[in-house]
This record gives C-alpha cells, sequence and structure tokens, in this order.
C-alpha cells in the first residue's frame, strides 16, 4: 500500500535528518579515535576556546601539553580534566608556562614543551590578543607586543618544534587565525597586520614542509562568542539600514565548543584552510578579491557609524 504524497516528504525529512545526526557521530568518534596517544600541544589553554579543545582532546585520549600564562588557571584547568575522567583510558596532562609576550624566554619554552615526550603530533596555536582603537592612538610600544603575542610567538614555537616533526616525517601544526587575518576592518590596524603576517608565515610553511609529510592547517574565524549578546536597553540608537543589516549578521560569533569541534574535524581531516564565519564576512572576502573599491567605500562608510564601530569584532 502505497503512502500518501504528504506523508513522504516528511518522511523524508527525518530519514535525512537521522542519517546526517548518524554520520556526524561517527565522524567524532573517530575523530577522537585518531588523536588518541597523540602529543597534543595547545597554546593559551585556559581560554574558553583552550578549556574546550583541552577537554574534547583530553577525552580523545591524546597526550596533551598544555601552555598559559597563568599557573593557578592551568593547574585549574589540570584539576578538572583529571577529576572528570578515567586515569585508564586518558593521560594525565603536562603544563608549561609560556608568554608570548616574553621572546626572550621562547628557546626554553620550545625545550620545556619538546622535553615532555621528546616529540610534538599536533601544534594548536590559539594564543591571540586584540585591540581596537583607531591608527593614531596605537604607540608602537602596543604594535610590538601585538605582533609578538600574534605572529612572532606563535611563529617561534612552530619553528622550534618542526625539527622534531622533520625527524619524523609526521606532524600536523593547525594555526587558530581570525578572519582579520584574510579581511581588514576599521580600527583594528594592529590586530589585521598581526593576523594577515602570521597567515602569510603558515601559508608559506605549509608548501615548505609538505615533502617532510607535515600538515599546515589555518581556521580563519569571526570572533569567539562565549554568550548571547545582553538585550539592549532603551530605545535603538539611530542607524542607516546597511549599517543596522551588517551589524545583526556580524556581531554572531562562533563559540568555543563548535570551534573546538572544527579544530578536532581539522586535525581528522587533514584540511588546509577553514574559513568560519556568517554570510556576511564570506561575502567581504569575495569583494576584496573582485570588487575592492566597493568594499572599501562600505568600510569608510561603516566607519562614520558610530553604532557599526562599538560591535563589529
Amino acid at each position: 500500500m502505497a503512502l500518501p504524497s504528504v506523508v513522504v516528504l516528511p518522511l523524508l525529512i527525518v530519514v535525512a535528518a537521522g542519517v546526517y545526526y548518524i554520520y556526524n557521530e561517527v565522524i567524532h568518534f573517530m575523530s577522537q579515535s585518531i588523536v588518541r596517544n597523540k602529543v597534543v600541544v595547545i597554546t593559551d589553554a585556559v581560554s574558553g576556546l583552550g578549556t574546550e579543545c583541552a577537554h574534547l582532546f583530553h577525552k580523545g585520549g591524546a597526550r596533551l601539553i598544555l601552555c598559559g600564562n597563568t599557573w593557578d588557571k592551568l593547574e585549574s584547568l589540570y584539576d578538572q580534566l583529571t577529576n572528570d575522567s578515567d586515569p585508564s583510558q586518558t593521560f594525565a596532562p603536562k603544563l608549561v608556562i609560556v608568554d608570548f609576550s616574553d621572546m626572550d624566554s621562547m628557546e626554553d619554552v620550545v625545550s620545556e614543551v619538546v622535553d615532555c615526550y621528546g616529540c610534538v603530533d599536533v601544534l594548536i596555536s590559539n594564543s591571540s590578543m586584540k585591540l581596537k582603537a583607531p591608527v593614531q592612538s596605537v604607540s608602537l610600544e602596543m604594535d610590538r607586543n601585538i605582533m609578538d603575542i600574534n605572529y612572532f610567538g606563535p611563529s617561534t614555537l612552530a619553528k622550534g618544534i618542526i625539527p622534531t616533526m622533520i625527524s619524523r616525517r609526521s606532524g600536523h601544526i593547525v594555526l587558530v587565525n581570525s578572519i582579520q587575518g584574510r579581511l581588514a576592518v576599521p580600527f583594528r590596524s594592529s590586530y589585521a597586520a598581526s593576523k594577515h603576517a602570521v597567515q602569510a608565515f603558515f601559508d608559506c610553511l605549509r608548501a615548505e614542509v609538505k615533502e617532510y609529510g607535515i600538515e599546515v592547517s589555518t581556521i580563519s574565524h569571526t570572533f569567539i562568542n562565549a554568550s548571547e549578546p545582553p538585550p539592549e536597553e532603551g530605545p535603538a540608537p539611530k542607524t542607516n539600514a546597511v549599517a543596522a543589516f551588517i551589524r545583526s549578521q556580524w556581531v554572531h560569533g562562533v563559540s568555543p565548543s563548535v570551534l573546538a569541534n572544527e579544530i578536532m574535524q581539522t586535525v581528522n581531516r587533514k584540511r588546509k584552510e577553514v574559513v568560519l564565519a556568517h554570510p556576511i564576512p564570506r561575502v567581504a572576502l569575495y569583494l576584496r578579491s573582485l570588487f575592492p573599491s566597493f568594499l572599501f567605500a562600505v568600510l569608510a562608510a561603516g566607519a562614520k557609524d558610530s553604532v557599526l564601530n562599538e560591535q563589529m569584532q
């Protein structure tokens, strides 16, 4: 007996949703099994994203080396991981103090990281420092500090770890960058410059180490949104319709859990480049290549809108 046509479509939707769910669960399980016993370094592990990555990779059985610039927070994260896990299925993480603003310490940091297990299978470079200010108000000292944390720190750590990967002819380096490593917006000059620089470094590195079996991946995401934005109080400020639409799209960031899962998938599938962004930033990337003059005009108009300036991340 044939099913009525009004039932077929909903049934197909339910079946498709079920297949998609099972597929995602299988991929998630396979991702975790792939990192089992692997030595995984996570920088800025005490941040929201770093903590999510630490929990995800620890649950997958990775041998973690957690890096951060605050010992108390690292110990707190260590306690969370070890208290909530089965010691027969997981490894106790190793902790390393890393402060990218202190470049003089990087040689010792590299040695300490490598000495933990004698090798590194996966390096997740997650550290970042943000700054929002007009160009003329940013001091040279601040420029240098941002470049140390966002560019020189990650590149120096990668350089120090690469020889161990080359000797074993395997390894994976993941740069958690920003959409602003590919697209600059007003009032983010120093931040965008550092992100462009580190993007270029790891793009070059990808080609140079391919012959040694080393993978290099970059993940460009919009800002990390750990919580829902608070509701606006009082009457909405006046703004033009275009700016209001851009703002409404731009402020939807990516959650730490979603980004952490994307990092796990990137390690699993060895994807070279990932863009995790909503439609407006994606369209802007295409406009930057195809119609740059139009994009520059839109950004200049947006810079004049105080509401847009406050909401752009």
